[in-house]
């Protein structure tokens, strides 16, 4: 047997220290150590990119999935293909043509401007026949009037039927309701409603003619 003693490397492995270690596996996997703490931009950049479409997801969700009502979405309802649109309230139509058009002269409060343009609050006129407010919104009015003994002499109120002669605004005979609706329940005024049915009918009769006047007003009961 030979005296001397042969050298076993795995004597050599055990003694190799944990920093040799850990370089060689480093070596092995082809990385490097993170030294310092620099860490790679890379993949802290896709978890905060993929934490904001969450957070945006979650937030549109939210505002535009009508809380997941089942009115709103339901696989199982059947298919509904046109249909009647729904009515507008003829107040709520009647105010805001009012509002957007009348008010300049008449003001909100439906008292008009003494001496220039008539009241509608308590008038006679309005809360009166229906076939003489009728005409006078469709075909206009010119000349001196009369509303509570109080006398107005205006520039000419427009024409505002639809389908005659120098309207300038060619309101439908709905809109037309709708105002005359709403001038008839407001400011303390209580008068039936009209109906577009109504405007249609006093239209037809009359048919095309220049602005009213007192005296063809009072011709109307």
């Amino acid at each position: 047997m030979n005296g001397q003693a042969q050298r076993d490397p795995r004597l050599d492995q055990a003694a190799a220290t944990d920093e040799s270690l850990m370089d060689a596996h480093e070596r092995l996997l082809g990385r490097h150590p993170d030294d310092g703490a620099r860490y790679r931009l890379l993949p802290i950049g896709i978890l905060f990119t993929l934490s904001g479409l969450v957070l945006f997801s979650g937030t549109y969700l939210n505002r535009y999935a009508g809380h997941y009502n089942a009115s709103i979405y339901n696989e199982n309802a059947k298919l509904v293909i046109g249909g009647a649109a729904p009515k507008t309230d003829p107040l709520v139509m009647g105010e805001h043509q009012f509002k957007s058009v009348c008010s300049t002269c008449h003001q909100p409060t439906g008292l008009g401007l003494p001496g220039t343009y008539p009241p509608l609050a308590g008038s006679e006129w309005v809360t009166g026949s229906p076939a003489r407010v009728i005409r006078i919104v469709v075909y206009g009015l010119k000349g001196e009037i009369h509303v509570e003994g109080k006398s107005f002499s205006a520039a000419a109120m427009p024409i505002f039927g639809q389908q005659v002669t120098g309207s300038m605004y060619n309101w439908n005979d709905e809109k037309i309701a709708a105002v005359l609706t709403y001038v008839r329940h407001s400011w303390g005024n209580n008068a039936d409603p009209i109906s577009p049915d109504a405007v249609t009918a006093v239209r037809k009769e009359v048919g095309d003619r220049r602005e009213m006047t007192e005296a063809d007003l009072e011709q109307v009961k």
